[in-house]
């Protein structure tokens, strides 16, 4: 029997371990676990993962995947194999949040490893839901733009430093 908590996300039985555990810790601020309750609200599908790949770059958007459990492993290509990981992500990870917003492609491809749980909002009822919800599009906003705060950190992190002539540093760890 699934408990209310277990269904918002904030309790889960770890068989490995033989008890329950809490994830409200997994998430970074209040609001992201805020934003984490009012998506399940909102009446996630789980998602047969079976199949492994939720999405793949360059197709149409068809929503946003939750990830309730495990782990989800994100590449650059459409290709998973001998394809670059781009990240991996975890439970309480939000995928496909701004191509769902845009209703443009995915700009990753995301494969479920082993054992993890995944839901699904379709994008149509995601959409529908966000014109009734005023508060729940400020805090995709936000959500968003720590997003790309962070990809732009991670990003100038990948880029060799500059001299002060303006040319890159050979001997910069960057």
């Amino acid at each position: 029997m699934i408990t209310v908590t277990e269904r918002l996300g904030l309790i889960r039985y770890n068989r490995s371990r033989g008890r329950e555990e809490s994830l409200a810790h997994g998430f970074q601020k209040a609001s992201h676990l805020d934003l984490w309750l009012a998506l399940h609200a909102l009446g996630p599908c789980g998602v047969d993962c079976a199949q492994k790949t939720l999405f793949r770059r360059g197709e149409p958007c068809r929503g946003l995947y939750m990830v309730e459990e495990g782990s989800v492993r994100l590449h650059l290509s459409p290709q998973v194999s001998g394809a670059r990981e781009f990240e991996t992500v975890g439970t309480g990870a939000v995928l496909g949040l701004a191509e769902t917003m845009t209703g443009g492609e995915y700009k990753l491809t995301a494969e479920a490893a082993e054992g993890a749980r995944v839901s699904h909002i379709d994008r149509t009822s995601f959409m529908d839901r966000l014109q009734q919800n005023h508060q729940l599009c400020l805090q995709i906003v936000q959500l968003l733009s720590e997003d790309l705060h962070s990809l732009y950190h991670r990003f100038l992190g990948m880029l060799p430093a500059a001299s002060p002539s303006g040319e890159a540093d050979p001997n910069s760890p960057h």
